[in-house]
């Protein structure tokens, strides 16, 4: 600790220690964007088409039923007697686990109906609700209450009654600030409804008839919670404000220019993060990547994917698209918010869509993206992985601030046979502020309430092995439902926060002071991370319910 007594006491070791930390930043930023890979399992039993991380750090998978085996069975010779599966009627196979990255272990989980291709959210009390899917499961709703590690019997209900009105297939949700969800679409179903169900019917949505086309570019919509309450809403290559109390469509944007981007054309979309210090009055949206139009229709031409992205400024009257160029092509890719306020773009392929067997040339870069760099320089290439994640495929972050990589099947049922296997491993991306070296710069958060409310100020307190920076960042992120390269309920938001107050000279024992969110519009009762960040490297998060 010779080290950081001497940042904490001044003199020429303060002088050097600051020196260091100037260097190591310097070589941080000309480094950074590389990261590192690693493999956490070789085989969690399913190939991951729908992921979520709950808020005991443990991640719900889902694969599909009507699927025939996975590669994991039930304990104690426990089977699905389901007459309606299409393939399996007596099903002894799992097609959801619970997988712990800190110990690997894998719990398989019991899902009755047809998951396919179905939408979800974790709503205020920390419960994934889990919408439709396809055959037997498109109008059901499902709940997952999870719990410890240690305790591991928590396992999928399934709602008998009520069940949704309409069909949802190829759905998004968006957890409302009421704590009731919407949900948005699905194959042929231009209407949205809500869960719990509310008294009538579905409601019609026209931008979702409107800009169907041939190979119908309009499922799993790109949905975000405004911070005035609206919703936006992004279908093919439109997008509105939606006033979802009223069903009025308050706004329509101009067209983004260039290909589809929705489900089969399979870009993605964030919100990027909220910013406290201007009242959370700057709303920009991302959306990158896409298939040709017809690369659905005719896969068998397997043409290009997009290779652009687009940012529009919701909250600016007359907003227009500015595009910019990636350094990849890419579809099916996943966009994942960090901790730092960057946006990394993983997995995809460069040609063809999504479908069975759709799409060739995998991407196997990330890429980090910075929506505050100088245009032009936004992107950097990182370290590839050696596994092709292409359609199926999902990436979530991990409160450590990694992102977990799970799926990929090309295929109608499981497949070991052909260029690009179901793939069953589970990797773990460590983008470059993970490294070691930076340790120094770490803050460990080692004490936080467990709850807060709307607009209270909270304190925090943090372990720093150096000298912090003047402004110690104090963000939080959602756990969203991602499949299908968007993430459901993904959002973040930047706190404001006061200079930390140091507590403990000799221990590096810093307090935080920061106010939370105002309101439900800014962030909807949930669980999220919070991380603290010093000169933009984060330590590990914890857990936090924001509660009415």
């Amino acid at each position: 600790m010779g080290f950081t007594k001497g940042v904490r006491e001044g003199g020429n070791c303060s002088w050097s220690v600051r020196l260091r930390t100037i260097l190591v930043l310097i070589a941080f930023v000309q480094v950074q964007g590389q990261g590192s890979w690693k493999l956490l399992s070789e085989n969690v039993g399913i190939a991951s088409m729908h992921t979520a991380v709950t808020h005991y750090g443990s991640v719900i998978m889902l694969d599909r039923t009507n699927i025939g085996p996975s590669n994991i069975t039930f304990p104690d010779g426990r089977c699905r007697n389901n007459p309606q599966d299409l393939v399996l009627t007596r099903d002894c196979y799992a097609h959801s686990v619970e997988f712990f990255p800190k110990s690997g272990r894998v719990r398989p989980l019991y899902i009755w109906s047809d998951t396919w291709c179905s939408s979800g959210q974790f709503g205020a009390d920390g419960t994934l609700v889990h919408t439709g899917g396809d055959y037997d499961g498109i109008k059901r709703i499902r709940r997952f209450v999870p719990c410890p590690e240690s305790n591991g019997t928590c396992d999928w209900k399934e709602d008998k009654k009520p069940q949704l009105y309409a069909g949802r297939w190829y759905a998004s949700n968006q957890l409302l600030p009421d704590g009731t969800f919407i949900v948005v679409g699905g194959r042929n179903e231009f209407t949205v409804e809500f869960v719990p169900p509310r008294p009538g019917n579905t409601t019609y949505l026209p931008l979702l008839e409107q800009v169907n086309d041939f190979q119908s570019d309009n499922m799993y919509p790109f949905v975000h919670l405004l911070p005035d309450g609206n919703l936006f809403i992004f279908a093919n290559r439109d997008s509105i404000i939606y006033d979802y109390r009223k069903n009025e469509t308050l706004w329509r944007f101009p067209r983004i220019p260039g290909t589809p981007r929705c489900y089969p054309s399979a870009g993605s979309s964030v919100m990027l993060p909220l910013q406290a210090s201007d009242n959370f009055s700057r709303v920009e949206i991302l959306v990158c990547g896409g298939a040709q139009l017809g690369a659905w229709a005719y896969p068998e031409e397997l043409l290009d994917a997009a290779k652009d992205c687009g940012r529009l400024v919701v909250t600016d009257p007359g907003a227009e698209w500015v595009m910019e160029m990636m350094p990849i092509r890419r579809n099916m890719g996943d966009m994942i918010l960090l901790p730092n306020q960057h946006v990394i773009i993983i997995n995809g392929a460069q040609r063809g869509s999504q479908g069975w067997s759709f799409a060739e040339d995998p991407v196997l870069n990330p890429v980090d993206y910075n929506p505050n760099g100088s245009p032009g320089s936004r992107f950097t290439i990182m370290n590839p992985t050696f596994i092709p994640r292409m359609y199926h495929s999902t990436a979530n972050l991990l409160p450590d601030g990694s992102v977990l990589v799970a799926g990929s099947n090309s295929h109608h049922f499981y497949t070991f046979n052909e260029t690009y296997n179901t793939e069953l491993r589970v990797e773990q991306f460590r983008p470059d502020y993970m490294e070691s070296y930076l340790d120094f710069l770490r803050p460990e958060i080692i004490d936080s309430p467990k709850t807060v409310g709307y607009g209270e100020p909270f304190t925090i307190t943090i372990i720093l092995l150096s000298e912090p920076h003047y402004n110690v960042e104090l963000v939080l992120l959602s756990s969203p439902f991602t499949t299908h390269s968007f993430s459901q309920g993904q959002r973040m938001i930047n706190l404001a926060v006061e200079a930390p107050v140091l507590v403990d000279a000799n221990s590096g024992i810093y307090q935080i002071t920061c106010t939370s969110p105002p309101y439900g519009e800014i962030a909807p009762a949930a669980y999220y991370m919070l991380f603290a960040l010093n000169y933009e490297v984060p330590g590990e998060a914890v857990w936090v319910q924001i509660v009415p």
